[in-house]
């Protein structure tokens, strides 16, 4: 196969196909989503098959245990594909969408109106969910797609590519509109992200390294974010009880999501007191615990098991470790946490546990990332449960998109004008 020959190929049908999906009704997009879901339903033998195929390929080649969870597409994992097609069909379609009119004393009308960004290329590793979310996605919001999963998960990939051409299909949308790449030959990424003339945007979905390359090497716009670096803060004025169960739920739920805590900090007045029920929960989960000299010192009281205690380094608090492992450090208070989550982390998610409101909603404000929470596990810095529907990713960049992108985040705006026979004077 000619790389540069088949890619220019596949940018000149997506750019064709954009023209066609940017005019498409809310009915056809959405008739073409519920199409796909029925299919994905109708042929999950053959996509459990496939994916059985990666699996066994997959384990053969040594790949790690977080990548294997994440190309695992289990009965209930097929039938969340398929739900998740009906759900972004169920949103608001945001295309042709206008706002902020304002009548200005010319006598015209101004505003804005949401359109598409036209042709978009996700780049992917190990997850073959991703190709049904982002088809949706792309769809709904009146996008061409080309998308390129990784090698880890080609047959799946292409088996959920047949469902999605014969959604479009039934819909009588063109089936280039989403075109998955057939080749694992790392060339077509090069490709794909150098393409400014068929491509609008670039959104990478994988590991640092995938993710500092594409930034570094595109010639096309980048919705990115590097890694994951999340934090927990348990206050001085946290509830012992939410402090425990969320700590729990954001670190050991998964480990190898990007929203997983990576780090943990502890108000200096309350760590004697609440730090040793954390550490004993998240030992007794198996979780290795990397701690400052004042945790550490408490830990040891407590009674963690020397295995799994260590003093931590510099580089372990702003490491994602996607692994169970946790940073802990005791801080001198509110501004201490804050300083150190704007220094440390990746801007990603970050937590207070705290029931004093002053003290919440200054972390609101203060801490400079993408999604920040009180009392609640940074698991929920996730498309679907901020009502998305599904994401195409989560953004750290502050332009364009932040957080987790959805159908507006892949929209633009442009602005109109009403006017009848007005001139300028």
């Amino acid at each position: 196969m000619d790389i540069k020959t088949y890619m220019q190929t596949v940018g000149r049908q997506a750019r064709a196909a954009s023209r066609a999906v940017a005019a498409a009704s809310t009915d056809a997009k959405n008739t073409a989503l519920l199409a796909m879901a029925a299919e994905i339903r109708t042929h999950r033998a053959e996509l459990t098959a496939a994916n059985q195929r990666d699996l066994q390929e997959a384990r053969a080649n040594g790949l790690e245990a977080a990548m294997i969870d994440r190309l695992t597409l289990s009965e209930k994992g097929i039938e969340a594909m398929a739900q998740g097609l009906e759900q972004v069909a169920a949103l608001p379609d945001p295309v042709g969408e206008m706002g902020e009119l304002k009548r200005r004393p010319s006598g015209i009308t101004v505003g804005k109106m949401r359109v598409p960004l036209g042709v978009i290329g996700i780049i992917y590793e190990a997850r073959p969910n991703v190709t049904a979310d982002a088809a949706a996605l792309c769809l709904k919001s009146g996008n061409a797609a080309i998308l390129r999963g990784g090698k880890e998960a080609l047959h799946s990939n292409q088996a959920i590519a047949t469902c999605v051409r014969a959604g479009l299909a039934a819909a009588g949308l063109p089936q280039t509109a989403i075109q998955v790449i057939e080749t694992t030959d790392r060339a077509a990424v090069g490709e794909l992200i150098a393409m400014p003339e068929f491509v609008d945007v670039i959104v990478p979905r994988g590991g640092k390294g995938l993710i500092e390359r594409i930034s570094n090497d595109a010639r096309v716009p980048v919705i990115k974010h590097l890694d994951g670096n999340c934090h927990v803060y348990v206050d001085q004025f946290a509830d012992p009880a939410k402090a425990l169960a969320i700590v729990e739920n954001s670190k050991t739920q998964r480990y190898g999501t990007c929203n997983t805590t990576e780090s943990l900090l502890v108000d200096a007045s309350i760590a004697t007191a609440q730090l040793p029920a954390l550490g004993i929960m998240l030992a007794g989960k198996g979780v290795e615990l990397r701690a400052c000299p004042a945790s550490l010192a408490i830990l040891r009281e407590a009674g963690i098991p020397a295995a799994q205690l260590k003093e931590a380094i510099e580089s372990d608090w702003t490491e994602e470790f996607l692994a169970p492992i946790i940073a802990i450090k005791v801080v001198d208070g509110l501004d201490a946490a804050i300083d150190h989550i704007n220094t440390c982390s990746s801007q990603h998610t970050e937590s207070i546990v705290t029931e004093n409101h002053t003290r919440a909603m200054r972390f609101l404000r203060e801490v400079d990332s993408a999604s920040v929470m009180i009392n609640a596990s940074t698991r929920f810095a996730d498309g679907f449960e901020y009502g998305l529907g599904a994401e195409i990713g989560i953004s750290t960049d502050k332009i364009h998109a932040r957080g987790p992108v959805g159908l507006e985040g892949l929209t633009s705006q442009k602005w109109i004008v009403f006017g009848d026979g007005h001139v300028r004077a």
